[in-house]
């Protein structure tokens, strides 16, 4: 059976889809993510950096977005109204602009469906979770998820995968202890579950052994296009072993969130556990300083996990700690 799971969290909404009592897809919208691919909105152009080519649109809401080409007959401090294509995207030091177009002639401005709204619209069944209720996204390896998203590293059976972000794609590669064929086609099925499992988008390269034959290339090839979903394009398996894929990039992967956003990540994490943490009275979030400087700036994080456990919520630096090593003291355990 598969079964989306759905976690309204404070911060952030996670989301995943289970099938067999494991995580296949997963997805994570946080509250500063900008606007949604998709969304139609008013903006004014506020500088053109190459004419004709490339110019900065700023959104009626306050967000800057990189619109090309540059419309035809549009003028530094006109509005227009624009679609988003690509979600701003977060990365170590910086993050990218989100990438816009011109809207169609006949368009009218509207939000992008919420994720909630694209899983329903998929059919899927949906559960939605609360934080009194089991951990149903823990027990099928929520934390697992995360970990492997932060570190590219997974194990499959034979082999084991390495995911390495780079500004011009994602590059995945294939390591093992099968014979060269056999790992090719294991290690090629295994990296098209990841690009599913991560919703990895974008150029996408993968480094398979050399298989050696026309036929055991081929019949890597065939794995991946037996897991990962249409829409996408791919090269052959080339003599090196190296197969390039190429998928709609709409927002950031979950590899792309976790490591261009450490400190945001442990810091929601954080407040997700202090909702499952057990006792009475005071909730005490205690974590590096960075981690409780950022909870500490967001008023409404702590208003909101104060009124979800209905307790006074107390924040404390403890310089020891890595950011990813809070917890929570409950004054009544």
């Amino acid at each position: 059976m598969r079964e989306w799971l759905y976690e309204a969290g404070i911060g952030e909404i996670r989301a995943a889809l289970i099938e067999d009592g494991a995580i296949v897809a997963a997805a994570i919208e946080a509250d500063d993510d900008g606007v949604r691919a998709g969304t139609i909105a008013w903006a004014r152009l506020s500088r053109i950096v190459i004419p004709g080519r490339r110019a900065i649109v700023t959104l009626d809401g306050g967000e800057d977005a990189l619109i090309e080409p540059v419309p035809k007959g549009v003028s530094e401090g006109a509005r227009l109204l624009v679609e988003i294509h690509r979600a701003s995207l977060p990365e170590p030091g910086r993050a990218k602009l989100a990438i816009a177009r011109q809207a169609a002639a006949d368009a009218v401005a509207a939000d992008a469906p919420t994720l909630l709204e694209r899983i329903e619209a998929s059919g899927e069944s949906l559960r939605q979770l609360q934080p009194h209720q089991p951990d149903a996204l823990e027990a099928a390896g929520w934390s697992e998820l995360i970990e492997e998203a932060a570190t590219g590293l997974t194990d499959f059976e034979g082999g084991a995968l390495r995911l390495s972000l780079t500004p011009a794609m994602s590059l995945i590669d294939v390591d093992g202890w099968l014979g060269l064929a056999e790992l090719a086609v294991a290690g090629a099925g295994a990296a098209a579950r990841m690009i599913v499992r991560h919703g990895i988008t974008g150029s996408i390269g993968i480094d398979l052994p050399t298989a050696g034959s026309k036929a055991a290339r081929q019949a890597a090839a065939d794995a991946v296009d037996a897991i990962l979903p249409q829409p996408f394009e791919r090269t052959a398996v080339n003599g090196f072993g190296f197969l390039q894929i190429v998928r709609r990039r709409a927002q950031a992967s979950l590899p792309e969130r976790i490591q261009g956003d450490p400190l945001g990540v442990a810091a929601r994490g954080l407040l997700r556990r202090a909702e499952r943490t057990p006792g009475a009275g005071t909730r005490t979030l205690v974590a590096a300083p960075a981690v409780i400087a950022l909870i500490g700036k967001r008023e409404d994080w702590q208003a909101g996990l104060a009124r979800r456990i209905g307790a006074p919520i107390g924040l404390r630096a403890e310089a020891r700690l890595a950011i990813s090593a809070g917890y929570v003291d409950a004054e009544n355990p």
